[in-house]
């Protein structure tokens, strides 16, 4: 399945909701893309001008990577915290990022020093838990936090559990992402001698 039917996928949902109308059709996605049944983990994410505008996802799989698009698509638009709701002259500058996480994986270790060979910075998403504390990293957001410790440390300051966060020993567990982004929709429709 191409990455710009993903795309789309998450363009359409949000305009879904600037009109109204429900404009998805899901039977003939999921007949043209019999992946999209399958039950998969997603984020979605909105950029303007090269920051973040909104964003929404899960890194374990709670509905299908159809549903789980849509959701997280409209939630990034619409219903991020951080964000008031987009608007529609916002949403014809953004770019759309889907990003499709693979199944984490438990990283066993006894020491914070294991870490640094079993977590491949700028590859490997980072899921931090313990108890009802989790905080989440995706593989292309490194960045500013390029080592292992630093982004660990991080994380743990995003669950609340403090900078120290290696001492409590916390799950930790690391997944891939297949990642797509987009242009802005004022670039997509450009004439060719606008350029």
């Amino acid at each position: 399945m191409s990455r710009s039917v993903l795309l789309d996928l998450a363009r359409e949902s949000i305009e879904e909701v600037f009109q109204a109308a429900n404009s998805i059709d899901r039977n003939t996605l999921l007949a043209d893309f019999p992946i999209l049944a399958k039950k998969m983990a997603t984020f979605v994410t909105i950029w303007l001008d090269d920051e973040i505008r909104g964003s929404s996802g899960a890194v374990i799989a709670q509905r299908s990577l159809l549903d789980d698009i849509i959701h997280n698509a409209k939630v990034a638009a619409f219903e991020d915290p951080l964000f008031s709701p987009l608007t529609t002259s916002e949403y014809l500058h953004t770019r759309i990022e889907v990003s499709v996480l693979s199944v984490p994986e438990a990283v066993n270790y006894l020491q914070s020093s294991d870490l640094d060979t079993k977590i491949r910075s700028g590859i490997d998403g980072i899921l931090l838990s313990l108890h009802s504390h989790q905080a989440t990293v995706l593989p292309q957001r490194w960045d500013a936090y390029p080592e292992v410790r630093d982004m660990l440390a991080h994380l743990g300051e995003q669950a609340g559990l403090g900078k120290d966060v290696l001492r409590l020993h916390p799950d930790i567990f690391i997944y891939q992402a297949e990642t797509a982004i987009d242009h802005p929709m004022i670039k997509r429709q450009r004439t060719p001698e606008a350029d």
